[in-house]
């Protein structure tokens, strides 16, 4: 009897799990997704610029490679068409649940009993097998500065971009300079009057080597055999090869410095601006930004870079130490709750153990999966599988894979769950392999909890990750009561 599945999420990781179980034959699972749409990150992130900052050919499915790609990096709209166009081709759409929020999951009496509440009211159903698909990326975040409910102008988060709200003349202050920061800003001051961008610490920038994809290029990705797994194979190998031992102070941490100082030193010629922008802590520590057009915006004379420290928004604008800064609007790019997985979800495994109090030190979870006492519940994307040098689809589909090596157990067993001496194996694994990776190396960022855990960040090589999640799952598992 094939297993009952919840799959949280609509995103890359929700949809993969539901092309994986219909390409198995198993149709009985149930995609639930409390936006209006699938897409996740790339649904939700359509301020101007969004796109991605790895290439498009290794920021999909190995098993749908796509030929129709127009750019060598995607931006959203292109990105939420792919997973559109995946949802419709492997027939998975129609499992999906629009609009339905799922509030708490329950394990007892040897299956999950999860509660969702929609439009028609609060349900309960029963399932046997748990798949959470929510990301790290999807609760915006703002800032703690006092005053922010003064404000008489316009403002909201970057992840949730207010599009009604012409942003041509106006002057506006973006909070925040990480990713969406540097992509959206080169967008913005081309329409405000003047835009302050207000900088807590400076980012790594490195060139994006951007390009377009004509018909005669995609023609051949489409037609010439073999071509495009090897221009996917050859973009994974480079990321693995150059990029992650930058991450972890080898060989290339000093040619990813250089790299990224020349590229500061071209597109800033302002000695003074330079300075502001150069940051006093390893490239990697933060994640570096892959971008070409926010120097050149941080020089246009509309814009203004400041590093006073914010001390409160007032009603008419910013204020620091130096001034107020008037502006009508704000937009806070200053990322998500990464560190708070899957709140506010409320889940209880066996013996009415709370997931959330297990992780009141910070989440963990064996291979980033599973985690011991929660039977049958399985984590996409979950703790310390973030990458800063790959793409995150790869691990993703590292992760579907063992879940799905994990469900023929299922049958012989009942629930199985992971042994506490598997996972204690594994954190000693992760602290051991964390301590020679440059996120420790004292800067703050999304990869971090409060008191300095990385709980986000996969410390070693992706080929590592895939041959961990590829071993056959009964030696970490063991069956369980009903509980």
């Amino acid at each position: 009897m094939a297993p009952r599945v919840a799959i949280i999420g609509a995103g890359f990781g929700g949809l993969c799990m539901a092309i994986r179980l219909e390409k198995a034959g198993i149709r009985t699972y149930s995609v639930f997704e409390k936006a209006d749409d699938l897409g996740g990150t790339w649904r939700d992130n359509t301020y101007p610029g969004a796109g991605c900052d790895i290439p498009s050919h290794l920021y999909s499915y190995s098993f749908e490679k796509y030929t129709s790609w127009t750019r060598r990096y995607p931006e959203q709209p292109e990105i939420l068409g792919y997973l559109h166009h995946c949802a419709d081709k492997y027939g998975v759409r129609r499992k999906i649940r629009l609009r339905t929020e799922v509030r708490r999951a329950v394990f007892e009496g040897g299956a999950w009993h999860v509660t969702t509440s929609s439009a028609d009211g609060a349900r309960t159903e029963t399932f046997d097998v748990v798949v959470m698909a929510v990301g790290q990326l999807n609760r915006p975040r703002l800032p703690d500065i006092s005053g922010i409910e003064d404000f008489e102008g316009v403002s909201f988060h970057s992840a949730r971009w207010n599009h009604d709200h012409d942003l041509t003349g106006r002057r506006v202050a973006v909070i925040g300079t990480g990713s969406s920061a540097a992509q959206l800003v080169p967008r913005v001051a081309e329409r405000a009057a003047h835009l302050y961008l207000f900088q807590r610490t400076p980012n790594w920038v490195i060139p994006k080597p951007d390009a377009v994809f004509g018909p005669v290029a995609r023609l051949a990705f489409r037609f010439v055999p073999g071509l495009q797994r090897a221009y996917r194979e050859w973009i994974y190998r480079y990321a693995e090869g150059t990029l992650y031992p930058a991450l972890a102070r080898g060989w290339s941490e000093g040619l990813l410095r250089q790299r990224a100082l020349r590229h500061l030193r071209d597109q800033v010629p302002d000695p003074g601006l330079r300075a502001k922008l150069t940051p006093d802590y390893p490239p990697g520590c933060k994640r570096v930004i892959i971008d070409s057009s926010f120097y050149p915006a941080l020089s246009r004379p509309n814009v203004s870079l400041v590093t006073d420290p914010i001390a409160r928004i007032t009603p008419k604008g910013v204020e620091t130490g130096a001034g107020t800064y008037e502006v009508d609007t704000i937009v806070y790019a200053t990322g998500f709750k990464s560190t708070e997985f899957l709140t506010p979800m409320e889940v209880i495994g066996r013996e009415g153990r709370s997931l959330h109090e297990r992780w009141k030190d910070g989440a963990e979870a064996y291979l980033g999966i599973s985690v011991p006492g929660f039977p049958n519940l399985f984590m996409l994307y979950g703790p310390n599988t973030n990458l800063g040098h790959n793409s995150i689809v790869f691990m993703i589909e590292c992760q579907v894979a063992h879940i799905m090596a994990c469900l023929p157990y299922l049958g012989r067993s009942g629930p199985i769950e992971v042994r506490p001496e598997a996972m204690a194996a594994w954190r000693r694994q992760l602290d051991a392999a964390m301590s020679r990776m440059v996120w420790g190396a004292g800067c703050r960022s999304w990869y971090k909890t409060a008191d300095g855990r990385v709980t986000n960040n996969w410390p070693g090589p992706t080929t590592l990750y895939r041959r961990l999640t590829a071993r056959p799952p009964e030696p970490a598992y063991q069956p369980v009561g009903a509980g």
